[in-house]
């Protein structure tokens, strides 16, 4: 559940994004893209002070598109989408031109979270199908903005053209926000079977599983860093009595409130976690540049409108932070190719429709 993401707009999605991984996690982080205001730019999907970013290139075209993650030979993209003929979010892969776009998931339920084996043989994604063939109830935000973990979330593998799947947890509660290490061997993910959002690893057939972190709170969205040595997530630890009750009613309900979440790291068995960030915003959707010494992530920090998500890159020390785009509506979910040298993201930006997120892809510049 890295990180995902309804956003508050002049319409309301009817779809729930996970990353944010939030997702609630990454899978509900795709609700983050519903918080922003979100406008059509007369084609313009380049914008000043994006410094970083060169030759920008829309993949996708209408929809709600979110959480695209490469391959590890950087050759294609697998990510979720809702769009004409899908009623709710589905797994798709497409070629890094845009091309060749497939369906891959089973059309049933809600899907989230997917990424590919660094084999290319089989991809990962979690879903609620087995809960019922139907899309689950969006969640009600005249009770406030939430997230919603539905129970019915597994891990499930299939191969590159969805068929032979074959599921990976099957314990009760939320279990979704996974990604694959580099070498294919491990899993992380975020689970609820303790009674709370946690991170928890596992080996590549399901076996094997560890829980990483134990603070009451919400600790999500996991990404390995290239060497396989850290893990990079998103936390929202509460602290007074207010929050702590807060957080326990809305996780009793299956929801989560998103307001506040900080980057940390942590070595890849749980052990010297340390928080990156104190920007007592909504950072989600973290992702460590090849190098290992910089985190990218998603932020509505000093934007000046809390709807208004911008990307930013920061040391793992938490120093240097820097601002990456500066599209004055959402920006979010980015990953780096394997070598560094692209930037793949979900955004508002150039939407034919109001509301609507689509994959980018950047040259990267350092």
């Amino acid at each position: 559940m890295r990180y995902k993401v309804a956003i508050v707009a002049l319409i309301l999605f009817t779809t729930v994004f996970a990353i944010v991984r939030f997702g609630n996690s990454r899978a509900e982080s795709g609700n983050m893209i519903k918080r922003s205001i979100a406008k059509s730019d007369d084609g313009k999907i380049e914008f000043e002070g994006e410094k970083h970013l060169r030759n920008i290139k829309q993949l996708s075209f209408g929809g709600q598109n979110a959480e695209a993650y490469f391959v590890a030979d950087g050759s294609k993209l697998i990510f979720q989408s809702t769009r004409e003929g899908v009623e709710c979010d589905q797994i798709f892969t497409m070629n890094t031109d845009g091309s060749d776009v497939k369906m891959v998931s089973t059309g049933e339920g809600r899907t989230t979270c997917s990424y590919i084996f660094p084999n290319k043989k089989r991809l990962l994604y979690a879903s609620t199908h087995l809960g019922a063939k139907q899309c689950p109830p969006a969640v009600d935000m005249r009770k406030g903005y939430a997230w919603a973990v539905y129970p019915t979330y597994d891990i499930f593998t299939a191969d590159m053209d969805g068929k032979n799947l074959k599921q990976l947890t099957n314990v009760p509660g939320y279990d979704a926000e996974a990604t694959i290490s580099h070498n294919g061997k491990k899993i992380a993910f975020t689970s609820l079977r303790d009674g709370d959002l946690d991170i928890y690893v596992m080996d590549a057939d399901g076996k094997n599983v560890k829980r990483l972190t134990t603070e009451l709170g919400y600790d999500g969205g996991p990404f390995w860093s290239a060497d396989g040595k850290k893990i990079v997530y998103r936390s929202y630890h509460p602290k007074t009595e207010a929050e702590i009750l807060r957080y326990k009613q809305k996780l009793g309900e299956n929801l989560i409130e998103p307001n506040t979440f900080e980057i940390w790291v942590m070595d890849a068995d749980g052990k010297n976690k340390c928080q990156v960030t104190r920007l007592n915003a909504a950072s989600f959707a973290p992702f460590f540049h090849p190098d290992g010494k910089r985190i990218i992530f998603s932020s509505n920090h000093n934007t000046g409108n809390a709807r208004n998500f911008d990307l930013y890159i920061v040391n793992v020390d938490g120093t240097g932070l820097e601002k990456i785009t500066s599209y004055d509506s959402f920006d979010g979910f980015p990953m780096f190719s394997p070598d560094g040298k692209k930037l793949v993201f979900a955004s508002n930006r150039n939407g034919k429709v109001r509301g609507e997120t689509n994959i980018f892809i950047a040259d990267w510049v350092n």
